[in-house]
């Protein structure tokens, strides 16, 4: 059956035909703790293949399982399926009405993408999930997704006003108003308005009235129980029943939204509170206020926050002491409209409120956008950071959308801690307070102990959403770990006209099947992503991955000595099973992951989808393949190494790094090309090289070896090489005025200067305006490295897989620091990557107490000078600006939080008001951008915004730090980039 599948798909479609173990179990999982093989994966590239992969699959019998973003909680998108994937094509937006305040859409497309497209209107969409950034409407239906404004805007069902969508015979039909339906509409909207009528008494003893009420179907839009109604009017839209079905009842061609005027201003209070319970207690009185949002940060998601570097500023500036400790729990509360005068006023009764409640001084203000903004992206990720804890106990979702009504919210998350206590676990919270539903994940370990707990925990809480008349299923949707509790919500009449329903649409349970009608057990193994079953293969990884090798303690969360975890990988695979596959590096908005994603849409070139194939590979999923197999080597062919996983990521994938375990891994298997060989050892035969440089410029000055470089070694022959120069700093360091290493151990104010191979070799103006700089302001400046062996941080060797060679390098270079930084000299790089590398890669490969001595020490050019000059030390006499400054920033900046420091040096200068290029990575990433077969993506990465930005800069300047980011700047748009040392040197007086 499956192989006939494919082939008419391959043969009848335009679509992507993904049938290989690899792809299949990249879309096995999602947000969940499931995990189930797929018979197929397809990805249509229009409708028609829509239509025509439903003919295939239902002639065949082959279930389908619509899928967007991926990132379901409860198991939703995860089956033994054919699953189509809409977001990658089918996200186009239709046609947008601005005066009916109506957009049609396609259902992959994502949130955040649509609501860019309506900002010129004036207009949103305003069910803004947490997801945003990856989430797609068709998804976002599918689960009758909320949000953290709901409170003001209701869930996906009250604003969705009509559905486009396939039947399981393939009959085009719409959902909407009663009275626009068609005659198989009618009949359907008949069959489910018989079912209400006979199942009335049932639907008033049983059916939850709060709002936050997602399990089942909505059959109550004949008879409505929601405390907001689904409509404004009060009249039918069967539009609304599709909404919350979870892709079980049909397939949506498109969906018709209503849309909301944008707030012209949005004020924020945080109010910090001694205790979690007086939060909750506090909620009920604070929603009288008419707050646009009231969000839950707890304790935990605080610590973990603080954690995060990108995170941990902007978590401490909403803090304050109280009781004279860190608050216990914050919340967010937000107002929004369109006077800010009114806005505020809001605000202060927010002061007085908990002043009254005799919590004066509780509340930080925070009437300003941006600060605004950044907290709540915190608070967006609140999910990954909880699941960025280490060790095989993860906070594992299914009840974590139990809705209660507020004025029970306090007594029930105090029962509810009570029964993780007695489990042996704690319990993280975060989201709507302002609604009653908090999402609580119990820290379980699913490997050992943890399903057993589940299902007690589970049945215990059950007891107390009905003890305090809430609803099980709160936002995230039934799938797999609540659908079986849908008949215990609604009793069994109910629990059978949801399968009427579902009789009547799909009556040979084509879609989705074992989701919302006859779903499985929530704790049967067979389903876990980790089951009992679950091992990694024995290896011995190339960099000490012991940190993530650990154990936890759910009720207390400490975690034991690195590397006695058990993971016969060292530490490897749990540090790839830190993904959640929650999806953020599917986002496209500020930040650099994932710049491979963002030029494909593909899953495989996807952090995540890569973290899948390693996880799969690393537990023998692949059929025998292993970490040095082909579909590893696939996945992560255009990883470009940019560690924009490593920050954006809230649970810190670093894929860059893993990249190196599978290169290395894959080369010891494969053994090393020409090209390799030649990359690798460049800082060895550099200095060789460059009393040539005529002989070696050869290649770019002669078409035909350009083209023979390309077919004998694999450097494309469209893309210029790096001009080898005679005067490199070796030997113009005389004329330099630098100190030796004595002189700068025994100055009262010196600096050691280390100059890369790159800007010793290719960019010597770098390193000689970077002495001139750090002269001018006073430093006697030590180069190390001028003579014998250059001294190299190993990088060269690690991205081709030679993991031996780069912990000698590294460990020469860290032997000849380390008399520096044992003497608080800091030792200061030019290029980020490699300066970075002693930050990051050196303290991993086995080296000495003097990797750590070093890396404190080690400091990218423009943070040494931000911190002198903040120091006072640092004041040389710099000329006024005379043209506007776009700065690009590397991508290993980006990912160490070091980009700032360029701006504030740069604003050193007088007059000069620089501004950073919001950028991914610029695609050159130290070799890809070089080689033959990632020349074209490499151009594409830097066409998304880097490049378009340089050609519409004018007569700025353009500042880039890392030497690939200049060679691309130079390359594809003409333009000159500067390093940061060679402007300020520009200005000096």
């Amino acid at each position: 059956m499956n192989a006939e599948l494919a082939r008419r798909l391959a043969k009848e479609t335009e679509g992507e035909v993904l049938f290989d173990a690899a792809s299949r179990g990249r879309y096995a999982t999602d947000a969940s703790i499931y995990q189930i093989m797929p018979v197929g994966v397809f990805v249509p590239k229009t409708q028609r293949d829509v239509a025509i992969a439903l003919q295939v699959a239902r002639e065949t019998g082959t279930p389908v399982l619509p899928r967007g973003g991926g990132t379901s909680q409860c198991g939703q998108t995860t089956g033994a399926a054919l699953v189509i994937d809409f977001s990658k094509h089918l996200r186009r937006v239709l046609s947008v009405d601005v005066d009916a305040r109506r957009a049609e859409v396609e259902p992959g497309l994502v949130l955040d993408h649509l609501n860019v497209e309506l900002k010129k209107h004036g207009l949103w969409y305003p069910v803004d999930v947490s997801t945003s950034a990856q989430a797609t409407l068709g998804g976002m239906a599918g689960n009758n997704s909320c949000g953290s404004r709901s409170i003001a805007y209701g869930n996906m069902v009250h604003n969705v006003e009509r559905i486009d969508a396939w039947l399981a015979d393939g009959s085009e039909v719409s959902f909407g108003p009663l009275a626009t339906l068609g005659t198989k509409e009618r009949h359907i909207a008949a069959v489910v308005r018989s079912l209400a009528e006979a199942l009335a008494p049932e639907i008033d003893e049983h059916w939850p009235t709060v709002m936050r009420r997602v399990a089942g179907y909505n059959l109550d839009i004949f008879r409505p129980r929601s405390e907001r109604p689904y409509t404004n009017d009060g009249s039918v839209n069967l539009a609304h029943l599709l909404v919350g079905a979870e892709g079980t009842l049909a397939l949506t061609r498109s969906l018709t939204l209503q849309l909301a005027p944008l707030p012209k201003a949005k004020v924020l209070g945080v109010i910090n509170f001694a205790s979690f319970h007086t939060a909750m207690d506090s909620a009920q009185h604070i929603v009288k206020l008419g707050p646009s949002a009231v969000e839950l940060v707890d304790r935990t998601m605080i610590e973990l926050s603080r954690a995060n570097p990108a995170f941990r500023p902007v978590i401490e500036a909403a803090l304050i002491a109280v009781e004279g400790r860190s608050p216990d729990a914050i919340l967010l509360v937000e107002f929004s409209g369109d006077d800010r005068g009114t806005l505020l006023k809001q605000l202060q009764s927010l002061v007085e409120l908990m002043g009254d409640l005799g919590l004066p001084g509780s509340v930080v203000e925070m009437p300003d956008e941006t600060p605004q903004k950044a907290l709540w992206e915190v608070r967006k990720a609140g999910l990954n950071i909880m699941m960025s804890l280490k060790g095989d106990g993860k906070p594992v979702s299914f009840i974590e959308d139990c809705a209660v009504p507020l004025e029970h919210l306090a007594e029930y998350t105090d029962a509810l801690t009570e029964v993780f206590r007695k489990h042996g676990s704690r319990g993280t919270w975060y989201a709507h307070a302002s609604v009653g539903t908090l999402h609580v994940r119990p820290i379980l370990d699913m490997r050992r102990d943890g399903a057993a707990k589940m299902r007690a925990i589970a049945d215990e809480a059950a007891a107390l959403v009905r003890k305090y008349k809430g609803a099980y299923s709160g936002e995230h949707g039934d799938g797999l770990c609540r659908g079986e509790w849908i008949r215990w919500q609604f009793g069994a009449k109910i629990d059978d006209a949801f399968r009427a329903i579902k009789q009547e649409l799909d009556p040979g349970k084509l879609f989705n099947p074992g989701k919302i009608v006859d779903p499985p057990k929530m704790d049967d193994a067979r389903l876990f992503r980790f089951p009992p079953t679950y091992r990694t293969i024995p290896l011995k990884p190339v960099l000490d991955w012991s940190a993530w090798d650990v154990r936890n303690d759910p009720a207390t969360e400490t975690t034991t000595a690195p590397g006695t975890g058990g993971d016969p990988t060292g530490g490897l695979a749990k540090a790839v099973e830190m993904c959640n596959n929650n999806g953020h590096c599917r986002k496209f908005d500020a930040g650099t992951m994932c710049p491979s994603y963002r030029i494909t849409r593909d899953e495989q070139h996807l952090t995540r989808g890569r973290a899948n194939t390693l996880r799969l590979a690393l537990s023998g999923q692949l059929g025998g393949e292993s970490l040095d197999g082909e579909a590893v080597k696939a996945a992560l062919d255009l990883c470009v190494g940019c560690k924009g996983c490593k920050r954006d990521c809230p649970t810190g994938v670093d894929m860059a790094r893993m990249k190196v375990e599978a290169t290395a891994a894959y080369k010891a298997r494969h053994g090393h090309t020409l090209r390799d060989r030649l990359i690798a050892h460049l800082p060895r035969y550099a200095r060789w090289a460059s009393a040539m440089p005529w002989l070696f410029n050869l290649r770019d000055r002669v078409p035909a070896l350009a083209r023979w470089s390309e077919r004998a070694v694999g450097f494309a022959a469209a893309r210029s090489l790096p001009r080898w120069r005679r005067d490199t700093v070796r030997r113009v360091a005389p004329q330099l005025g630098l100190v030796d290493a004595d002189q700068a151990l025994a100055a009262e104010k010196s600096v050691v200067l280390w100059v890369d191979t790159f800007n010793g070799h290719f960019e010597t103006e770098n390193a000689r305006d970077a002495v001139r700089v750090l002269q001018a302001a006073g430093y006697a400046v030590h180069v190390p490295g001028l003579q014998g062996a250059p001294l190299c941080c190993g990088r060269t060797y690690l991205s081709t897989g030679m993991a031996d060679r780069a912990k000698a390098q590294a460990g020469a270079l860290v032997t000849a620091l380390a008399p520096f930084a044992e003497r608080g000299i800091a030792i200061v790089g030019l290029e980020p990557s490699c300066l970075l590398t002693l930050r990051d890669e050196a303290l991993v490969m086995g080296l000495d107490d003097a990797a750590t001595t070093v890396s404190a020490q080690a400091l990218t050019f423009e943070e040494f000078v931000a911190r002198e000059a903040t120091e006072g030390r640092f004041a040389p006499t710099l000329s006024p600006a005379t043209k506007p400054i776009k700065v690009h920033g590397h991508c290993h900046q980006k990912a160490f939080g070091v980009v700032q420091p360029v701006l504030e040096v740069l604003k050193l200068i007088p007059g000069a008001k620089p501004e950073l290029i919001e950028s991914s990575c610029c695609g050159m990433a130290g070799s890809f951008g070089y080689e033959a077969e990632h020349h074209a993506a490499s151009l594409q990465m830097a066409e998304l915004s880097l490049l378009p930005a340089v050609r519409a800069a004018g007569e700025a300047w353009i500042v880039a730090d890392g030497a690939s980011c200049r060679h691309q700047i130079a390359d594809g748009a003409g333009r000159e980039a500067l390093h940061v040392a060679r402007v300020l040197a520009a200005h000096l007086g």
